[in-house]
């Protein structure tokens, strides 16, 4: 990947590329981490399903996670019809954005959402006549110029210095983007959401064993499958110590989020529905009202987790003195916003791009019969390998003009690939001339 110059300049040039661009974009109506996506759909959905077959209390749910003062609605006891027939968006235009912020905690007897920088910034995409999400993570340490003239920053600063308003208006500057609505999450509610459903069941691809005195972080995880309590997945989720680093971890928390919705489907963690609703009143906090969560939460139950598009704002590590800052690619972080906010299409053909394959001893035959089954469909196989480091089956992305319909085109004639997840990688590290990469790891 080619180094990107930590420099004001940079930013501006930014600026620039998007101000050039502002007048296209306005004919068209979108790392804690990743996980915080999942718990925002574990709230969306056990409100929706706690709507529907219980009556009580639901005023003094809505009012522990809503902030009124912003939201402007008002509640009211009568349980509301919620009849799926009749769920619709009259009052949304039809691509919503929500920023999701991960903020943790200053220790014990503190105020879970003052005085604190957000660890996670996601914006969820949502589709509302087509029922789909993408969601666009932001480097916590991206510099950009903070609003209202607090100078230039990592990005996450701007919640200590403003909360979410500064925050919001910050990425609306600096991505060209309206963000709609916006939902908080305390780092310690989502240990204790998964502490209160019996656990994540999931396969720990290699032995795991950091230990952070100071930043009070211990992990010791052994390969295998295993059930991951609230401080187990939280090691899990913030692993760094292989050789894919920060990328690593991105896959396993995307990997995370589908077995904890999948656990979250099981009769088990259903029962326990009203001891997560009373976690998320105490460590949610969002400007959405009432009857925008219904929605949300029937949407949900519609939304395919493989079809999910999960991409970080592309650019580059860089450091300047002791800071250390994530450079944003001015003209590849435009495609993403134009990809995944905007939906604009991409027009690039299978004879544009070319394909790696990536394996683990025992997937070696597998791998081989990918190979001759994409060169039959026409695809050029200009990396091929076997490593001891390939621990996620995955297709991983570095082109972000190759679009989630080319690769599903691919999965539905490829057996072997057929249910692998799609996530972009803004930081190429194996076949790193190719557009994207398939990986077979040791099957669980």
């Amino acid at each position: 990947m080619t180094e990107l110059k930590d420099k004001d300049e940079q930013y501006s040039v930014f600026l620039k590329y998007r101000e050039n661009t502002d007048d296209d974009n306005s004919k068209v109506i979108i790392t804690l981490r990743v996980i915080f996506i999942s718990f925002i759909v574990v709230v969306i959905t056990v409100l929706g399903l706690f709507l529907f077959d219980n009556s009580s209390n639901i005023s003094a749910i809505f009012e522990s996670i809503t902030d009124k003062k912003l939201a402007n609605v008002k509640v009211s006891d009568k349980k509301p019809d919620l009849t799926p027939s009749k769920f619709s968006f009259k009052m949304l235009s039809r691509y919503q954005n929500i920023l999701v912020l991960g903020v943790d905690s200053n220790g014990p007897n503190t105020l879970p959402f003052s005085g604190v920088r957000s660890d996670t910034m996601i914006i969820l995409n949502i589709d509302i006549h087509g029922k789909s999400v993408n969601a666009i993570s932001i480097p916590r340490d991206s510099k950009v110029y903070l609003a209202e003239e607090h100078g230039v920053q990592k990005i996450n600063a701007a919640y200590a210095l403003g909360g979410v308003e500064l925050t919001r208006k910050t990425i609306e500057e600096t991505l060209g983007i309206k963000i709609h609505n916006y939902v908080i999450v305390n780092a310690e509610g989502i240990r204790k959401l998964i502490d209160a459903i019996g656990g994540v069941p999931i396969y720990v691809e290699q032995n795991m064993h950091y230990f952070d005195h100071s930043g009070k972080l211990y992990i010791d995880l052994l390969r295998g499958q295993q059930v991951l309590d609230g401080r187990q997945s939280e090691g899990y989720l913030r692993f760094r110590k292989d050789y894919l680093g920060d990328i690593g971890r991105v896959h396993r928390q995307q990997k995370f989020i589908k077995a904890l919705i999948e656990k979250i489907k099981s009769p088990e963690a259903l029962r326990k529905i009203p001891e997560a609703l009373k976690i998320a009143s105490l460590y949610t906090r969002t400007d959405l009202n009432l009857y925008q969560m219904s929605q949300y939460a029937a949407i949900a139950r519609e939304i395919d987790l493989n079809k999910v598009e999960f991409v970080m704002l592309p650019g580059g590590p860089n450091k300047k003195g002791i800071i250390s800052y994530w450079i944003l690619d001015p003209e590849k972080t435009q495609q993403v916003i134009n990809r995944l906010i905007y939906r604009k299409k991409s027009e690039v053909t299978k004879k544009d791009v070319s394909v790696g394959i990536m394996y683990s001893k025992s997937r070696e035959v597998d791998a081989l019969t990918v190979k001759e089954q994409l060169k039959t469909m026409g695809y050029e196989i200009n990396c091929t390998g076997r490593s001891s480091h390939i621990h996620n089956s995955e297709i991983v992305g570095y082109n972000t003009d190759v679009s989630t319909e080319m690769i599903k085109s691919i999965q539905k004639e490829i057996e072997q690939i057929e249910k692998l997840h799609y996530v972009h990688n803004p930081v190429r590290n194996i076949c790193t001339e190719s557009d994207f990469v398939i990986t077979l790891a040791d099957e669980e």
